[in-house]
């Protein structure tokens, strides 16, 4: 069987990559594209099994993709879908790497991140296109020895044919360019001294690539100041992991133990008000708002949602399938609060009542939107509170885009991170941040065990001066009253 050499190199004037072709990836993603989109890599990324590929000096995140690489054989220029495979001469086995500390430097052209040199190992043998039916090829990888991606091409969003004939609308795909086709899910990260293998064979289990195989190292030299240099977060870590349990980041809002949620519903927000502010902190409530269920005291953590102003060549990539906000209904968890940023536009909802309710079911303590509400009827009579700026019949696409989830907001006025600690009742709604919590739950605790002191006392007849606040003598009497208390 012919095998991908460096004249097979040569010749490549152009490497194209799909970005999502799987429905295991968009999934993993949380969107599914309704046309294919694509970038370029150089052809000075392309190298042969066997190679070694640095992970650059100051990155953490080289993260490897196994795909099927196309290679063209004769040139396909505004070819239809039914001519497309047979401009198609060869089939192999493809690894897209990049590093995910350089994703934010080029605005998605992914010249840097997926550019360098070895970033694209392909091989070692070249299967006969005309010897497979492409609907039919298995796709697998192994890290360190472990399965870690096993996918067939049965189910594509684009089959190959689709992509070449789409290509070919445009540009002339010329013999010898390759078409890496997307990664199923299962692609994650690679350190130095790991070894990563992709293999393509027909599902009959008839012809194979073998195992194309590259070794990680790690760089010395460092990049010039003058450049983007490798930066990192922990949405890029969850990105190239494939989540943030599989990136051994900490589920969000893991700060919220039993004992202080306990604390907290034990207090009204205008105590924790008034204790925020001590500490300097005057716009952490979230303003405007109506509850669904005013006579509940709520406290949860901050899940995020982010809708952004609609336009309709982006809601058609970003407002269909499993988007932002499907996803972050659908991965709500017991206990957390959906915050949802919507700008405070009221002319549209932003929640309806079916996933209001899947919301409920997966035990969300509350949903709040600075935007409207949809079916407000059903979403008013859940047992989950839902707090929002208005009713509305509209859908959401009428003035938003789902966007992002889990990443900073604003709402109502304040901002609110994932993992914030939220508290609302018929007072209004606080952000805490999670560091101050124990210490502001446990001091309005104080503070609300003074003004029941303090209110006993102006029932009794006495005048709030020097009483509300204490001075030195009315806190003797507090302390005493106090320590009576205590021995009751």
């Amino acid at each position: 069987m012919d095998q991908v050499n460096d004249d097979v190199l040569a010749a490549a004037r152009k490497v194209i990559a799909v970005h999502i072709n799987y429905p295991s990836r968009a999934a993993q993603r949380g969107r599914t594209p309704a046309q294919p989109s694509y970038f370029l890599k150089p052809s000075s990324s392309l190298s042969l099994s066997g190679s070694a590929v640095e992970r650059p000096a100051g990155c953490e995140l080289l993260g490897y993709e196994g795909e099927i690489a196309l290679i063209i054989g004769k040139p396909a220029r505004r070819v239809s879908i039914e001519d497309a495979w047979s401009h198609v001469e060869w089939v192999t086995a493809s690894n897209d790497l990049g590093v995910y500390d350089l994703r934010y430097a080029d605005k998605g052209s992914n010249l840097r991140s997926k550019g360098g040199d070895g970033f694209t190992p392909v091989g070692p043998a070249l299967i006969p296109a005309d010897t497979v039916d492409p609907a039919k090829l298995r796709i697998r990888t192994w890290h360190n020895g472990e399965v870690v991606q096993d996918d067939t091409t049965e189910d594509l969003l684009f089959p190959f044919a689709r992509l070449v004939a789409d290509l070919s609308q445009l540009l002339t795909l010329e013999e010898g360019d390759f078409i890496l086709t997307g990664t199923p899910a299962g692609a994650s990260v690679a350190r130095p001294g790991d070894v990563l293998e992709v293999e393509v064979e027909a599902a009959d289990g008839g012809r194979t690539t073998g195992r194309l195989t590259t070794t990680v190292e790690a760089g010395t030299t460092a990049f010039a100041d003058f450049g983007a240099l490798p930066k990192v977060d922990d949405l890029q870590r969850a990105e190239a992991y494939g989540s943030r349990e599989a990136a051994g980041l900490a589920a969000v809002g893991t700060a919220l133990t039993p004992e202080l949620k306990a604390k907290l519903e034990s207090v009204c927000t205008a105590t924790l008000s008034s204790q925020l502010r001590k500490r300097g902190l005057n716009n952490v409530s979230i303003d405007g708002l109506t509850a669904t269920r005013p006579d509940r005291r709520v406290v949860g953590l901050a899940r995020t949602l982010r809708y952004v102003p609609n336009r309709e060549d982006l809601f058609k990539t970003h407002g269909g399938g499993f988007n932002a906000q499907k996803r972050a209904i659908d991965s709500v968890n017991e206990g957390e609060i959906l915050v949802m940023e919507a700008r405070g536009e009221k002319g549209t909802g932003t929640i309806g009542d079916i996933l209001a309710l899947r919301a409920q079911v997966r035990g969300a303590a509350a949903i709040i939107t600075d935007g409207g509400v949809r079916d407000f009827s059903a979403v008013a009579a859940m047992d989950m509170p839902t707090y929002y700026s208005n009713p509305h019949p509209a859908v959401l696409g009428r003035r938003h885009i789902p966007w992002d989830t889990d990443i900073t907001i604003a709402c109502g006025g304040t901002t609110v991170q994932p993992g914030d600690i939220i508290v609302a009742d018929s007072d209004g709604i606080l952000v805490i941040p999670p560091a101050l919590a124990e210490e502001v739950a446990a001091d309005s605790i104080i503070q609300e065990r003074e003004e029941t002191f303090i209110a006993q006392m102006v029932e009794q007849g006495h005048s709030v001066d020097g009483l509300y606040p204490l001075n030195a003598e009315w806190r003797t009497k507090y302390e005493e009253w106090e320590a009576g208390k205590a021995d009751d």
